[in-house]
């Protein structure tokens, strides 16, 4: 069972990963790269694939349009970095999918089906694919799908459990992953390895995705931003029935550990604009904090973050 850390554009970089690690995150997925950048050897993309110091199971998550794309790509690519190959087949956002790439991929199956061919041919990795319940509510075709990608080789399947025309609004519809479950039973030996995604926002939605609906992992996305701690309560709530939550202590000292491994990765301008989204999610639901959130909207240095949390715990810690 795998509790993996999802590919989050402008969130998942090796920092955010490296602090996921340390609080049980198995496997992370670089944030999603795009094919096409790769091929054309953009230097920003390059970038997204750089592992932290000492990582392990990292996953490529790569989108592109076609398998000739995904080709180009693995030539200038060193993909023996990476543990796994994943591919885009689920994001709805609609500049990536007039591309062709993204959840666009499963009104054309077929070209899914020969990327997921051409990785597995070419590099030898494991292979897999995240896909969307459908289209649209008229089109549910997750199960030909993945049915589909089981065919040309995929290891793996990843599920979200909302259609592309639903976009990350509304409920997840979990009860479907239970269907793609029982057609490949688990402990069959020709079923892929079946990951569900799709509001898991708390240990409770991860362990029902995995006890109620057979999920052999589960990726953590919005539920992780500024939340890495969930790792560690899911991994007890499975083990032990129960699980602490994390201190205002431990929050604000995992914060700026955060920040601080940022700033050792990018520079501390860079990090420090960077962290201003990641550090409101960490703070977030704590009590008077409009002060502090104020502080950090427009913290440039290490210094002010430390100065808006320190001011956080003393006001904490005179309700």
């Amino acid at each position: 069972m795998a509790l993996t850390l999802a590919p989050l554009a402008g969130y998942t970089d090796k920092a955010f990963r490296e602090i996921a690690v340390g609080f049980g995150a198995e496997e992370t997925v670089t944030e999603m790269v795009s094919a096409e950048g790769l091929a054309r050897k953009s230097s920003k993309t390059k970038a997204l694939l750089e592992p932290f110091d000492r990582s392990e199971n990292l996953t490529l998550q790569l989108f592109g349009p076609d398998a000739d794309t995904f080709y180009r790509a693995l030539k200038v690519l060193r993909w023996q970095d990476f543990s796994k190959i994943d591919i885009n087949a689920g994001c709805p956002v609609p500049k990536v999918v007039k591309t062709g790439a993204g959840s666009a991929l499963m009104k054309t199956p077929e070209k899914a089906g020969e990327i997921i061919h051409v990785l597995k041919e070419e590099t030898g990795l494991r292979i897999s694919i995240k896909f969307r319940l459908g289209w649209d509510e008229s089109d549910l075709n997750y199960i030909q799908f993945a049915e589909m990608a089981v065919r040309n080789g995929a290891d793996e399947l990843t599920m979200h459990t909302r259609t592309r025309a639903q976009g990350y609004s509304g409920e997840a519809r979990k009860e479907h992953f239970r269907i793609l479950r029982n057609h490949f039973p688990k402990g069959d030996s020709t079923s892929p390895l079946l990951n569900a995604s799709g509001d898991v926002f708390s240990p409770e939605d991860a362990k029902k995705y995995i006890e109620d609906y057979g999920a052999d992992g589960v990726m953590f996305a919005r539920g992780a931003i500024g939340n890495p701690f969930i790792f560690r309560e899911t991994r007890e709530l499975l083990e032990y029935g129960s699980y602490s939550l994390p201190s205002l202590k431990e929050k604000t000292e995992t914060a700026l550990r955060h920040l601080d491994l940022a700033i050792s990765y990018y520079g501390e301008d860079a990090a420090s604009r960077e962290m201003r989204k990641v550090m409101m999610a960490y703070i977030k639901g704590t009590r008077n904090s409009s002060r502090v959130k104020n502080m950090i909207a427009t913290a440039s240095s290490y210094k002010e973050y430390e100065n808006a949390l320190e001011l956080l715990i003393e006001q904490d810690w005179k309700v």
